[in-house]
Formats: C-alpha cells, sequence, structure tokens
C-alpha cells in the first residue's frame, strides 16, 4: 500500500495541484527543491515536506527515493538548448531508473508530452519531444511498474499559456502569431492532477501499471482560435480581443529567432515551433482521462474564470461596487 511518495517537480504549475491532491488523500509527500523558498506554494501543505535537495545528484536522489513508497516526475521544460533538454528529462530519467533498481522503490509516474513516440524519437521534429520520447524509452526498459501520462497543452489560474496571450493582447493593437493554424486539445491542471493521483489508488494502481494515457480535453482548436479566446476573456479591445494574423513560415522562424536572443525565458523559440508541427492532440492509440474516471473539464467552462477577472466588464463592475461602498 502506498503510503509515502516523492514528489519531483512538486512546486511547479502542475505539481503544487497534485501535491495538494496527495494532502487531501493524507498521503506523506516529499517535495525536494535547490531552495526551499521555491516550494512556498506547497510548503504549508499538511503531511507535506520540503526537503532541499539536488536531484540531479544520483546519491541524493538515491537516499530521496529510498524512502518512499512511490514516484512521481513532472519534472519537465519547455525551453533550452539540446543538452538542457537531455540534462531535464533524459538524464533525469536515467537517474531515477538507476535510483528505484538500486532501493527497490518500482512504483514510477512519470508525466511526458502528447507526441511522444517511443518508438522512433529520431523521427521527431523538436529537442522537446525527441527527449521526451528518449526518456520514456529509458524508463520503459527499466524493471519499474510504470505509468506515463501525455498531456496536451495544459491551462489553469496559474499557467503561462493563455495568460501570456491574454497580457500581450493588453499592450499590442494586433497579435503576429506563428504556428497560426497548430492543433491542440488543451487539458486543465486539476484533471491532469487528477490522473496522476487516480494512477496510485488502490483500485488502480494495478491496472494503470504499465499503461500510457493520453490527458486531453474535451475541444481541438488551433492556436489562432487560442489567442483570440484568450483575448475576448480577458477583456481585450472592451472584449473583442485583437486582430490575430498568421505568419508565413520564415517569417514565424525570424520572430521565434529574435525572441531567443531577449534576455529572460523566450516567448516562443524555433524548437517550439518545430513542435507545433506534430499536432497536439490525442491519437486515440491509448486510453484517455476517461480511463481514470475522469470527465475532462472544457475550456469554455474554466478559462472564463480567471482570465475573466482582468475583463474590462470585470474592472467596471469593481468600479461600481468601489462607488456603492462609498454612499
Amino acid at each position: 500500500m502506498i503510503q509515502k511518495v516523492l514528489v519531483l517537480g512538486g512546486s511547479g504549475f502542475v505539481g503544487r495541484h497534485v501535491c495538494e491532491k496527495l494532502s487531501r488523500r493524507l498521503l506523506q509527500v516529499t517535495v525536494p527543491t535547490r531552495r526551499r523558498r521555491n516550494a512556498a506554494s506547497v510548503m504549508t501543505l499538511p503531511m507535506l515536506e520540503v526537503a532541499e535537495a539536488h536531484i540531479h545528484d544520483e546519491a541524493t536522489l538515491r537516499t530521496l527515493i529510498s524512502q518512499h513508497d512511490a514516484v512521481i516526475n513532472l519534472v519537465a521544460i519547455l525551453q533550452g538548448s539540446a543538452q538542457a533538454f537531455e540534462h531535464a528529462h533524459v538524464k533525469l530519467a536515467e537517474k531515477i531508473a538507476r535510483a528505484c533498481a538500486q532501493t527497490g522503490v518500482r512504483r514510477l509516474i512519470h508525466v511526458s508530452a502528447l507526441g511522444a513516440d517511443i518508438r522512433n524519437p529520431d523521427a521527431l521534429p523538436s529537442h522537446y519531444l525527441r527527449s521526451k520520447s528518449r526518456a520514456e524509452q529509458v524508463l520503459h526498459q527499466a524493471e519499474l511498474d510504470l505509468t506515463l501520462i501525455r498531456p496536451s497543452v495544459i491551462f489553469g489560474a496559474e499557467d503561462k499559456f493563455l495568460n501570456t496571450f491574454a497580457d500581450l493582447q493588453q499592450i499590442f493593437p494586433v497579435v503576429p502569431l506563428a504556428g497560426a493554424d497548430s492543433r491542440f486539445q488543451p487539458v486543465w491542471v486539476e484533471d491532469v492532477a487528477e490522473a496522476v493521483v487516480a494512477c496510485l489508488g488502490d483500485g488502480l494502481a494495478r491496472s494503470s501499471t504499465g499503461q500510457i494515457y493520453e490527458a486531453c480535453g474535451p475541444d481541438v482548436l488551433t492556436l489562432r482560435e487560442l489567442v483570440q479566446l484568450a483575448g475576448r476573456l480577458s477583456g481585450a479591445n472592451h472584449g473583442r480581443g485583437r486582430p490575430v494574423f498568421g505568419l508565413p513560415d520564415a517569417l514565424a522562424r525570424l520572430q521565434a529567432m529574435a525572441m531567443e536572443l531577449m534576455p529572460g525565458e523566450p516567448l516562443l523559440s524555433r524548437d517550439n515551433l518545430n513542435s507545433m508541427k506534430v499536432p497536439n492532440v490525442a491519437t486515440g492509440h491509448h486510453p484517455g482521462l476517461q480511463a481514470l474516471g475522469i470527465t475532462p473539464a472544457s475550456l469554455a467552462a474554466i478559462a472564463p474564470t480567471y482570465l475573466g477577472r482582468r475583463g474590462w466588464r470585470s474592472r467596471l463592475s469593481e468600479r461600481r461596487e468601489a462607488a456603492a461602498r462609498k454612499f
């Protein structure tokens, strides 16, 4: 019976929701992080311990894993060089596999990515997808009780996806968009977290072992449609959103190259563009969230609950309420 769970990447966007759900199930959770302050969002959860640790150090990782019944790996990056993707995805998977073998801990839930292909990683167009696929290969070759979850793009109140497009439309009069016709099947972060935790449950733990789940929402939208939706819901241009212009491939790559040269994490990279060549939608070759007893929430039902807070109607209502309180 699983009682103690190690969550790698537990302080991240998805990790915070996973940790909350594990805590509600009265499981003991450990979240390792290089700096304790990075895990401020989860450290107050009951039965959760934050451990200052460098998980890429094999001895440290082995010690952490030895103290738990199961491991959840949520560590991922979206930007970086080929070496950075290899380090974050593949090398870490190799270290997890070795540590599990050395400690006898077999249960691992690994969150990968929709579009990964364990059969032929080298045929994929981006460093991101190739490294995600090679990480799956490494873990499949290890003697583990492994469950893989492949989500589409994940949305939620703290996301850097819809929120970014909403913020841009508060500033710029038009949106020149690379990859405008790329297709996505966005999934709510709560549904992804629920899927991760469900695979640990007594009823599903055994049946989910060796399985791959495609975590997708109910709707397929193009990137253009997603950007337009973010603009409307956030109240940009008085609720109409900004005009969105799809860029031809050559200009799209120039835009991505320019963004890569800017300080900080780029909004868009050439590797992102390469990833978008693979439709980010369910293939139907693997079970979806429904197989875990989860009815995925639609973007239309959830996005207004957080994007709408910045909308012009919302701001107008707040001003009216403030004025009413004066009398």
